[in-house]
């Protein structure tokens, strides 16, 4: 036994300056851990609720003194004495203090704290790095890998104040066979590219992950920059560097006219032509992955995306999926996907994120694990993308001390297995 002493939790900040949920669980062996949890600027209709203050009096509204006040004084009471190490017990004792579909009555943002705090505690108890203690608590038995970084060069829609629409331009580095190589690669591509858009006249100024944020006169202008960017670091397209995108679709979507609007490009696009535009855009940039390419609930268009396109480009369900075993169900029933996003503030649990991910698995969807625009400098995901064998992460720009704790982390493991 590994009882639980005590859990505090307190009001912090993320890396956009909002408050989010820290919290920290003391055994009464003295261990302690801790754990704080991102928040997304673009997030989808169906991910669990986020709990707020809306009180207007204090940051704008965006407090979480009430999440705070559910894991000081009703989450630490139930879990009190509660064995750290048995963590599928405590994350369902969590879900059936909220018991509501959402989590709207506790806050996933709450819960979450607890639940990886206490994952955190249960490695430090076993003498673990926390990789090796979610592999064997969830009986995780593929070969050990490393995710390939998918990283977040140019940053749009609600990641920063520039005019791009599409939310994420990245560069995914598959050449090198080692994890700190891959790394390497994207951050010399990314300084290449501020060298490139330095020499245009354009800003460098960098988005909420890292990425650049200069306003363009067309989207395929930061398509062709980084192309450039690749090719003039000393690596070849399609073959040592491939590219991603995270369109955000469902912030673009009008529901009234069933199209998707395009600003900086002055179009409209309905959803078949929007298909056939990464068709194309497949023909001349090396895709490797789409993600968000239609609104969440589009779900005859993600079909038909992915009759068409998913046997040459993964497509990635973040805000269609949402971490979410029913949405992801779903999905593969009715073949709207290859591939799905994860993110474990989506859901509120480390279960259920590790139900989600055993699902795709199982169906052979390609497994992303992802940050959020909103971050702190907890590295948890990082072991996490380790621990289940997940083929990608996406842990933004190598810019930022949030984002690069995440890098950093990776590079941790790869000392400690190689």
């Amino acid at each position: 036994m590994n009882p639980i002493k005590n859990i505090k939790a307190i009001e912090i900040l993320d890396s956009r300056g909002n408050p989010t949920v820290q919290t920290k669980i003391t055994l009464k062996n003295g261990v302690s851990a801790k754990a704080s949890v991102p928040s997304g600027a673009s997030t989808g209709e169906h991910e669990a609720h986020e709990l707020r203050d809306q009180d207007q009096e204090r940051y704008n509204g965006l407090g979480v003194l009430k999440a705070v006040d559910n894991v000081n004084k009703i989450m630490a009471k139930k879990l009190k004495n509660q064995d750290v190490s048995k963590q599928k017990e405590i994350d369902k004792r969590l879900i059936e203090l909220d018991n509501t579909k959402n989590k709207s009555k506790l806050g996933a943002n709450a819960i979450l704290s607890v639940s990886l705090a206490c994952a955190r505690a249960g490695a430090k108890v076993k003498g673990q790095p926390l990789y090796k203690y979610i592999r064997e608590t969830y009986n995780f038995k593929k070969k050990k890998r490393f995710p390939i970084p998918m990283m977040n060069i140019f940053n749009g829609g609600k990641h920063a104040d520039t005019n791009l629409d599409f939310q994420e331009f990245m560069i995914v580095p598959v050449l090198e066979k080692n994890i700190d190589d891959k790394i390497r690669v994207g951050a010399e591509i990314f300084h290449v590219l501020g060298q490139i858009l330095r020499e245009k006249g354009y800003d460098t100024d960098v988005g909420n992950e890292g990425g650049y944020a200069p306003d363009i006169d067309h989207t395929i202008d930061a398509l062709d920059m980084i192309m450039t960017a690749i090719k003039r670091a000393g690596y070849e397209p399609g073959r040592d560097v491939f590219l991603a995108t995270d369109v955000g679709a469902s912030i673009l979507y009008d529901q009234k006219k069933k199209e998707y609007i395009f600003k900086l490009d002055n179009s409209s696009l309905s959803s078949d032509q929007l298909i056939e535009l990464y068709s194309t855009w497949l023909k001349k940039y090396p895709f490797i992955s789409i993600e968000d390419g239609l609104d969440e609930d589009d779900f005859s268009g993600w079909q038909k995306m992915n009759h068409e396109l998913g046997d040459k480009v993964m497509l990635v369900g973040d805000d269609l999926f949402v971490t979410n075993i029913k949405r992801l169900e779903k999905g593969i029933k009715e073949k709207l996907a290859n591939a799905i996003l994860i993110k474990p503030n989506q859901i509120g649990t480390l279960s259920e994120t590790i139900d989600c991910i055993n699902l795709a698995q199982k169906n052979k969807f390609k497994i992303n694990v992802s940050h959020r625009s909103g971050e702190t400098n907890d590295d948890f995901i990082s072991d996490l993308a380790f621990a289940c064998g997940a083929d990608f992460i996406k842990a933004g720009a190598p810019s930022r001390g949030e984002r690069l704790a995440k890098y950093n982390r990776l590079l941790e493991i790869y000392e400690q297995e190689k």
